[in-house]
């Protein structure tokens, strides 16, 4: 395994991230509930190998990741970082921010969070909830007693206002210490972000680095970007967040083994592209946008929906229909999930709610709409 130096932290972090947002689950009755047998095997295997930063949330996997999480890390809880975060709600004050903290650290079954996070804010959230309500005085107390060790933020919201929480929070008298943030290949809006976070001394971590499965099925892209023999695609996703000098982790939500083994293989490779591969490829990439008119990233934030559309499933069959070319697999895709009762935009009751809590802005109602008259609804 790769390893870098975690901004001005003092951590080493590895180079792949766990996401524990997609660990194996199944149903008793209406109840979901995380397979702590495969899980317990993925999380050992993935730090046998080197991956030392496992990144959950209170609300991933019906609400039980954390849990899992901290029961299959019972071994050897010293020797890992782990990240979760704290939601935000407009009523959350100090007091709020405390009460989730300490549920977090009941469920993960720990002392302390290795970083907490201030969970998918922009610059609205900063203003009027996380500085209104008094939040990073209540991150800096719950610091000083050694509940947890960073003060860190995930983001969704313009680039700019990257710099502007950063600033901020150091004004205040309070250093955020990390950053995750969403980077790939088919997105770079952060990478000027990037470089100002990693040069304020800030560990950075990249979520979605292989654009939400958009670059995880097999295709020839890295030959037609480059002219070179082909690698796989999900490789060259991982090789070029990697190669850039100002990210420190890629952090990818596995949901296997065969997944996890995949990519801590090329998270250990010492050959890296060099910096002028990084910047051919990326500026190859920019063409490729013209593929990436509904750019789904997969995080599930629209679901549940009322009517139980799985619209993330349905973007992603739109990926291999619209960027990948496989036109013929894509309907058949389509024709399964309806065979098996899946809901379409033909149930859709226009609530619009999926569109108030997708962090990419997206016209999903329209786009689903579009998506499942080419699919053949």
């Amino acid at each position: 395994m790769n390893y870098r130096d975690f901004g001005a932290t003092g951590e080493k972090i590895s180079a792949l991230g766990f996401g524990c947002m997609r660990f194996p689950e199944y149903k008793k009755g209406e109840e979901s509930f995380v397979d702590r047998e495969k899980t317990d095997e993925m999380i050992a295997y993935a730090y046998e190998n080197g991956v030392n930063y496992f990144d959950t949330a209170p609300g991933y996997c019906n609400r039980n990741s954390e849990a899992a999480l901290g029961h299959a890390v019972k071994g050897f809880r010293d020797k890992i970082l782990i990240s979760t975060k704290c939601p935000l709600g407009d009523d959350t004050d100090a007091d709020g921010y405390r009460k989730k903290l300490e549920m977090s650290l009941s469920r993960i079954d720990t002392d302390y969070i290795d970083f907490y996070h201030f969970w998918g804010i922009g610059k609205g959230d900063f203003d009027n909830i996380i500085l209104k309500n008094g939040l990073l005085e209540a991150a800096a107390k719950a610091k000083e007693e050694g509940l947890i060790r960073h003060i860190s933020f995930s983001f969704h919201d313009d680039p700019s206002a990257i710099k502007y929480i950063i600033d901020t929070a150091e004004e205040r008298g309070v250093r955020m210490e990390s950053m995750l943030c969403q980077y790939n290949l088919l997105d770079r809006s952060n990478e000027e972000m990037l470089k100002y976070a990693h040069e304020k001394g800030l560990g950075t971590i990249a979520m979605g680095p292989v654009g939400g499965g958009r670059l995880a099925a097999p295709t020839d892209l890295y030959t037609k970007l480059t002219g070179k023999p082909t690698i796989a695609t999900y490789e060259l996703a991982f090789k070029f967040c990697l190669g850039n000098p100002n990210l420190n982790c890629a952090l990818s939500g596995m949901e296997n083994l065969d997944m996890i083994k995949k990519n801590i293989a090329v998270a250990s490779d010492k050959t890296a592209f060099s910096a002028s591969e990084w910047e051919q490829l990326g500026a190859a990439m920019e063409e490729v946008k013209k593929f990436s008119e509904l750019y789904c990233t997969g995080c599930k934030y629209c679901q549940p929906c009322p009517v139980e559309i799985n619209i993330p499933r349905i973007f992603e069959m739109w990926t291999y229909y619209n960027v990948y070319g496989l036109k013929d697999h894509a309907k058949h895709m389509m024709a399964k999930y309806i065979e098996k009762g899946g809901k379409t935009f033909a149930d859709c009751k226009q609530c619009g709610l999926c569109e108030k809590k997708c962090p990419q802005h997206l016209k999903i109602r329209e786009n689903l709409e579009k998506v499942c008259k080419t699919l053949g609804e």
